[in-house]
């Protein structure tokens, strides 16, 4: 069974359920990209766009998600004319009865519209979200909206920008060390992000000839926890960046062997569950988000993007022997 077969036997299948069938979004773009799906798997937040015409693009998509999901996951769109709408509906119905299935519409409630200036808006949600397809469920699968308004419901630029933030991920934290394997009690452990990459991640989700909307993550800083007490360790991630500072003999800070960016611990770890200390490091991005409607250009502030990864530092301590 090809592609487009399934989608429309998908498609009829939901339509069982449904008293009208919206007519599905491709499940591709022209260029044969993923359409309207960022979702990030093993992680319990993402974005899949279902009967949507709105795409996801940038080099935002792909990275690790924060969990930020849209508040309202659930909207109408623009989708058909009253022509092509009656047009669908009369051939679904046809392929439904074909397939013995109960397709209970009424054709005059889309044939009545014919002539009529405006546009079928249809239900849309992210299924990504775990509230999505209740939310849609509570609207009317297709409403006719005259030309020129926006029915109750209808997509927003702030839903849009929503939408581009649930897809938004960044970099997942590699730490590196110096030392690597393990540290010494007054030593400076240094802390940097294996591979890191401080340009700004990016992603636009487009209604096309709607309006558009960016949000934009550009990195700030880190943020690090010993994993103990200020009694047994001193922070230093002041200095820090955006990435962190990998060592380079002499730059100690202070002559001290205080490091720029890391930790110095001030007591072994050997009375510690696993005999360390679990130390964590935060990446802080600050997002911003841009929108386009009509040609007015809409800005939007969200909250910090924080993701966080841990590594287990064994401390020891060097032992001198004193001579008499």
């Amino acid at each position: 069974m090809s592609s487009r077969t399934t989608i429309a036997v998908t498609s009829l299948l939901a339509c069982g359920m449904l008293t009208v069938c919206v007519p599905p979004a491709a499940a591709d773009d022209p260029d044969g990209k993923p359409h309207g799906e960022a979702f990030q798997y093993g992680n319990t937040a993402g974005v899949r766009l279902t009967n949507s015409k709105i795409g996801l693009s940038g080099n935002g998509l792909g990275g690790k998600s924060d969990g930020y999901r849209m508040p309202r996951p659930c909207w109408y769109e623009p989708n058909s004319s009253a022509d092509d709408m009656r047009n669908l509906q009369a051939q679904q119905k046809k392929q439904a009865v074909e397939a013995g299935l109960d397709y209970d519409v009424n054709l005059d409630k889309f044939g009545d519209k014919i002539g009529e200036k405006g546009k079928w808006w249809g239900v849309a949600y992210d299924a990504g979200n775990p509230d999505g397809p209740a939310c849609a469920a509570g609207l009317e699968p297709l409403v006719w909206v005259p030309e020129g308004t926006t029915p109750a419901g209808g997509i927003t630029l702030e839903q849009l920008m929503q939408i581009a933030r649930a897809a938004l991920t960044v970099p997942e934290p590699k730490i590196k060390l110096s030392p690597d394997v393990k540290s010494y009690v007054n030593l400076g452990t240094w802390v940097w992000l294996d591979g890191a990459e401080a340009a700004p991640r990016s992603v636009t989700a487009t209604l096309p000839g709607v309006m558009s909307a960016t949000v934009t993550a550009t990195p700030d800083h880190l943020v690090i926890k010993s994993g103990t007490g200020a009694d047994r360790a001193e922070v230093y991630d002041k200095g820090c960046g955006a990435t962190g500072k990998p060592y380079v003999k002499g730059a100690d800070k202070e002559g001290e062997g205080k490091p720029e960016c890391g930790v110095v611990y001030l007591h072994s770890s050997v009375d510690q569950p696993g005999k360390v200390y679990t130390l964590t490091v935060t990446s802080v991005w600050n997002v911003v988000g841009n929108g386009n409607q009509g040609g007015q250009a809409v800005p939007f502030a969200y909250d910090p993007i924080q993701v966080s990864a841990t590594r287990d530092v064994p401390v020891g301590e060097v032992q001198s022997i004193v001579k008499n």
